[in-house]
């Protein structure tokens, strides 16, 4: 059985738009699954991480097609520090990039890889012509993607699975795009379109696949996981009281409620003050940086710019304490931030801003792996921040965590499988 797999990211990118996939093809040949990956060529990706290469099979056909990408107009028009802040809407653009954004978000539907759509599906439709191909998979974002699949599903007798890593009309920061009413409208439709024509949907979350229900009825929830051994680290810890977050950290995602209660306990503590080491990891947004120094933990605080998977997993293994921060967005119940799984995989205690009903707080919970601390709950955060204070003073800080295995990405593959011979068969 031969599945065609339809992705923007793929290696050298960087960040976690590329895990997912890259996890699922390393492991479908285990299961009577053929993997053949479609993907762009020469791409201009915000994050590169050239050691996931040698994470592609050897034996992987991997066809590629050049794209257009009018995102690189943008950056003509931005300082150097702006073109290396991936992940980034700028809060305080110029008037011409404002038109730039406006142009971007209400032309370019349902994302700037859309011109990357028409030269795909000829590319792919005489691919399927000569080669036999049981179903094509897309993966989204960039959800432009899904509009390739649906085509060639009008055009070829195959099946379709659509992938959504993320939401569309859902996602954290549409709310920061300038959309007007016609091109919101407009999403919502080619959203509707693709998950009724797909034969089958897979979401990563319980809430994603509760608002996409109504469209689809064979709609499947596989999450995102982690690869490699849950052995316990043979690294040392950190030997200070370390906080570490890995990944982006927008303005939505600023855990201001965070850096207050470690400002009061370090006010009130000389020790805490002394032992207290904040590790960010990734892209910080400057209003993040400045809320941190308004509170006088500068000091206190490294900052760390991208690095590779693998040094990634090691700081995970050496916190003392792992960080999770949801954006605070009307969506924040059903983000499921893809590093949950690799905290998970480092069994160090977890500490989550999130809402405490949404579908990461359940993860959390089922695995015993940490607390999550609803966005306005400071007491309970001090709380636990002072628990783990103490048990790290007495060195007994562990976490007992459970039920972790079903997130490894062998056993996530075989449910992905599963999915596809259902439909095939």
């Amino acid at each position: 059985m031969k599945a065609l797999i339809i992705t923007y990211y793929w290696p050298p990118a960087g960040g976690s738009g590329v895990q997912r996939w890259l996890k699922f093809v390393k492991y479908l040949q285990d299961f009577d699954i053929e993997p053949v990956v479609y993907t762009v060529e020469d791409p201009k990706y915000a994050l590169i991480d050239e050691t996931l290469e040698m994470e592609v099979p050897k034996n992987l056909k991997v066809l590629k097609q050049p794209i257009w990408e009018p995102n690189n107009l943008l950056t003509l028009f931005k300082s150097k520090q702006q073109k290396t802040s991936a992940g980034f809407l700028d809060p305080n653009p110029s008037f011409l990039e404002k038109q730039l954004q406006y142009i971007r978000a209400n032309y370019f539907i349902p994302d700037a890889r859309k011109f990357w759509v028409k030269p795909s599906v000829r590319f792919l439709s005489e691919y399927l012509r000569n080669n036999k191909v049981d179903v094509v998979i897309t993966t989204g974002p960039p959800h432009s993607l899904h509009l390739i699949g649906m085509e060639l599903k009008k055009r070829f007798p195959i099946k379709w699975i659509s992938d959504f890593r993320d939401p569309w009309s859902d996602i954290d920061y549409f709310h920061q795009l300038p959309l007007t009413e016609k091109t919101i409208q407009k999403h919502k439709e080619l959203e509707k379109k693709v998950l009724q024509q797909s034969d089958a949907v897979i979401v990563i979350g319980k809430t994603m696949k509760e608002k996409f229900d109504k469209f689809n009825r064979n709609i499947h929830v596989i999450s995102n996981g982690f690869d490699g051994d849950i052995a316990a680290s043979e690294k040392e810890l950190d030997k200070k009281f370390s906080i570490t977050h890995i990944g982006l950290m927008n303005a939505d995602r600023n855990p201001k409620i965070l850096w207050e209660v470690l400002s009061e306990i370090k006010n009130e503590n000389s020790e805490f003050a002394k032992d207290l080491e904040i590790k960010l990891i990734g892209e910080v947004a400057k209003e993040v940086k400045n809320y941190i120094a308004d509170l006088k933990l500068e000091k206190n605080t490294k900052y760390i710019t991208y690095v590779p998977h693998q040094k990634v997993i090691a700081y995970q293994k050496m916190a003392q304490v792992l960080l999770l921060a949801v954006n605070n967005v009307a969506s924040a119940k059903g983000i499921i931030t893809g590093k949950i799984f690799e905290y998970l995989q480092a069994k160090r205690p977890i500490v989550a801003i999130a809402p405490k009903d949404g579908d990461l707080a359940e993860i959390i919970s089922k695995t015993n792996s940490g607390f999550v601390v609803d966005f306005d709950d400071k007491e309970k955060l001090k709380e636990v921040i002072k628990n783990y204070y103490h048990s790290y003073k007495n060195k007994i800080l562990q976490i007992d965590s459970k039920n972790i295995n079903q997130f490894h990405r062998k056993n996530l593959t075989k449910e992905l499988a599963d999915v596809i011979h259902s439909i095939i068969n």
